[in-house]
């Protein structure tokens, strides 16, 4: 059995837009469209944050100096600070 919540979602006029004309062309309703953005969104952040963790402490500083080795010397410009 699931259990589902109901929530009040304000949006700005253009995104509601966007939405329901979205929505429209994949032939659902709006709360499914926002649904599955939703769903989509959280799957995102947790395979990033997966790959983010299978990743930790596994950086050597030493890969990185054959990048450092090809900046630019002289004075940082002004714009990249």
């Amino acid at each position: 059995m699931t259990i589902k919540a109901a929530y009040a979602v304000k949006l700005s006029h253009s995104v509601e837009t966007a939405a329901q004309r979205l929505a429209a062309l994949d032939g659902v309703s709006l709360n499914q469209f926002i649904a599955v953005a939703v769903a989509e969104k959280i799957g995102a952040l947790e395979s990033a944050d997966v790959f983010l963790k299978l990743r930790e402490g596994k950086a050597d500083p030493s890969d990185m100096k054959w990048v450092l080795r090809r900046a630019p010397k002289g004075a940082v410009v002004e714009t990249d600070r």
